[in-house]
């Protein structure tokens, strides 16, 4: 297929394992010059949006149509924020060239060959009147990839520098980091549990769907024996190419990690979820990035002091202590906006018909174009 001119304005649509709304981008793209971020938006997800995603994380009954209505419901919250975006950047939808929207992913097993993120582009196009591409991992996972991360790539396009190591950790539910090497190499996988599990414990013990400024974990001590349980995990010692999700980080898994812990105090529990965040993911860097340069973080952790603290802690403890660790408006990107970016990025390739994932991230064949367009 011939490849067509991507320049012009796209929205990107990121609704991530923390399963609290869908973030939104207006980025403007226009070959040879960087890219312009016209706008931001967010729309919350209703708590029974919320309730009916968590549901289908997990087998049950009639899930056929549960999962169909929860798709419709998704797209009016799409509908919703592309709306927002274009009052917030003055625009049209004849302005948009293409909305880039990832869905919302309720199972992930690319080791059975599939990954499942539910949505229904083909009434987004219907609403908004704007091309959507959506279905950016299927195509990854049918090469032979884990169909994730496939923000590596946009990250090297965006926060590389050459001849320094840097490292660009996004913690939504689950964590992963992108490794930016000083020779223009790119490597990318997944962590382990972020805010999943963070915002689980913080609903169940404070009634809030997450633990705001990090201030009920501030309240806790890390528990030393409970860290090292739920270290126990042979995920955490697998090599890259590597990704997870709620199919093992989930309440089930929580609990029985708990069990035995039982007179561990609420707080404390959050404070050592923290610290499994940190150690994790600075593990990962010691291990793979030792020569990085520094950390820069994005996702709803980058929000949470104590996670930001926990991570910190654990690189000091690391093989790369003396590394800071910072967010990526460091980098002039706030944390919030870059995986909404990201597929707005994803949504420019697919229009030019140019890859979208990196073979040596993902494990798959080579690169693909990635993406199914529903026209508007």
């Amino acid at each position: 297929m011939a490849q067509a001119t991507p320049d012009g304005v796209y929205f990107g649509l990121m609704s991530g394992t923390s399963m609290d709304g869908v973030d939104g981008i207006a980025v403007e793209f226009t070959r040879g010059k960087p890219p312009k971020v016209l706008a931001d938006a967010f729309v919350g997800f209703s708590e029974g949006l919320r309730d009916a995603l968590f549901a289908l994380q997990h087998p049950g009954d009639n899930e056929i149509e549960r999962e169909a209505l929860a798709a419709i419901a998704l797209a009016a919250r799409y509908t919703v924020c592309c709306h927002e975006l274009m009052r917030c950047a003055g625009k049209s939808a004849a302005d948009v060239r293409a909305i880039g929207v990832h869905g919302q992913t309720v199972r992930h097993r690319p080791e059975k060959g599939y990954t499942k993120q539910i949505n229904n582009p083909a009434l987004l196009a219907e609403m908004t009147h704007v091309d959507v591409i959506a279905d950016f991992r299927s195509r990854d996972v049918a090469a032979g990839g884990q169909g994730a991360p496939l923000v590596p790539a946009f990250h090297a396009t965006v926060f590389g520098k050459p001849g320094e190591t840097r490292v660009v950790c996004n913690l939504g539910g689950i964590s992963n980091i992108t490794i930016l090497g000083a020779e223009g190499g790119v490597r990318g996988f997944d962590c382990g549990p972020a805010n999943a599990l963070l915002d689980e414990w913080a609903l169940r013990h404070i009634g809030k769907p997450y633990d705001q400024g990090g201030h009920f974990g501030a309240h806790g001590q890390v528990d030393r024996p409970l860290l090292n349980a739920l270290l126990d995990e042979p995920f955490f010692e697998l090599q890259p190419p590597k990704s997870t999700g709620r199919d093992l980080f989930n309440p089930r898994w929580l609990d029985a990690k708990l069990q035995p812990f039982a007179s561990v105090a609420p707080a404390d529990v959050q404070a050592t979820l923290a610290a499994l965040t940190g150690v994790t993911v600075a593990r990962e860097i010691e291990r793979h990035a030792s020569d990085c340069r520094a950390v820069y973080v994005c996702g709803g952790g980058a929000r949470n002091p104590e996670v930001m603290k926990a991570l910190q802690t654990a690189l000091g403890e690391s093989g790369v202590s003396g590394v800071p660790v910072l967010t990526t408006d460091a980098l002039g990107v706030p944390p919030h906006q870059v995986e909404p970016f990201a597929f707005a990025w994803l949504a420019m390739r697919c229009v030019a018909r140019e890859p979208g994932n990196l073979a040596a991230v993902t494990g798959a064949a080579g690169e693909r174009v990635l993406g199914a367009i529903y026209p508007r």
